[in-house]
């Protein structure tokens, strides 16, 4: 984290938060104003942010208030918003009406320019949160499947291993198949370099290490193991791999003694969303682990999601990952 918020602080972005009239999303805006990570737009009623105890003192530098009630983007947003959105039979008059919706109006201006990327989800449900991104800011070129990972963080004295750690997708892909768990990988592992600057090591999980138990789901995981090393031959990536294989060098050594993933990945396919959202949330839970997202990837511009148990720090951390995603 203290890498991703030198890296914002170094070139800030915009942020437009959706969930404006929220104490948490105030909370850690005006911490990222305050340290320089970013410029941040708080959407929602004015009247009510700027009641809150976080702005007796009026607003800092670096922070504003939309309110898409008062905005005079909203004719032009609902413009924009039909012609988006016509071909699936939305009239003028129902734009008009969608875009005064927080979640739309932000991802509104991360599409017009008006922000360089949007985050939800303190409030709002994952499915909104992502329906509005795809709707209005869509997928990135060549993208075949918008996913996401949550950065896993390891540093309290209990922890044997310490560092970040992906985990995906444990927010959005229900059951991926074969092609799904492949895009998944190649796209987390993309996104990690990115974002932290480490050569990606990926394991693709599953309750079977290299053969130990047979079952179609175990030879899915084989499958997406196989196909995405075919597309990206110098990744460093193994499966099927239970979760120990993976993460501890002395089981590897044990199961997996042939393995390019000996103990050491940083990068944590799962099998399903079901998997993945139950351990990721054990690992922060009863682990201690520091999770931040679910930081969605596949998008044209950075949209991320919160998970609606979050607290002000959990929104700092993803305004700072926000905007190291952002690309000029």
């Amino acid at each position: 984290m203290e890498a991703l918020v030198r890296a914002a602080r170094a070139y800030p972005r915009h942020i437009i938060m959706a969930e404006g009239e929220d104490d948490r999303i105030q909370s850690g805006a005006l911490r990222a104003v305050s340290e320089g990570i970013a410029r941040v737009t708080l959407v929602g009623d004015q009247d009510r942010i700027l009641k809150s105890d976080n702005f007796q003192n009026g607003l800092p530098d670096g922070l504003q208030i939309a309110d898409p009630a008062k905005s005079e983007l909203i004719a032009p947003f609902a413009e924009e918003f039909y012609k988006l959105r016509k071909h699936k039979g939305i009239t003028p008059e129902q734009a008009a009406q969608a875009v005064l919706n927080p979640l739309a109006f932000a991802a509104m201006m991360v599409h017009e320019n008006h922000g360089d990327g949007t985050i939800a989800g303190a409030i709002s449900t994952t499915a909104d949160t992502v329906r509005a991104a795809l709707q209005i800011i869509g997928t990135a070129p060549d993208t075949e499947l918008v996913s996401s990972f949550f950065l896993m963080i390891l540093n309290k004295p209990h922890h044997d291993k310490k560092g970040v750690f992906a985990f995906a997708d444990a927010g959005l892909s229900i059951a991926p198949n074969v092609e799904e768990l492949a895009s998944i990988a190649l796209a987390s592992a993309e996104s990690f370099q990115r974002l932290i600057g480490v050569e990606p090591r990926v394991a693709m999980l599953s309750f079977s290490t290299f053969g130990s138990a047979k079952h179609p789901k175990v030879d899915a995981v084989s499958a997406a193991t196989a196909l995405a090393q075919s597309r990206a031959p110098t990744l460093k990536i193994s499966g099927e791999l239970q979760f120990d294989a993976a993460f501890v060098p002395s089981v590897a050594a044990a199961k997996a003694p042939n393995a390019v993933i000996q103990g050491d990945a940083n990068i944590f396919v799962f099998p399903n969303l079901e998997a993945a959202n139950i351990g990721y949330k054990i690992a922060q839970r009863i682990g201690g682990a520091e999770a931040i997202g679910p930081i969605l990837q596949g998008l044209a511009k950075p949209a991320n999601d919160l998970s609606r148990g979050c607290n002000a720090t959990d929104v700092y951390n993803l305004i700072a990952v926000t905007c190291a995603q952002v690309t000029d």
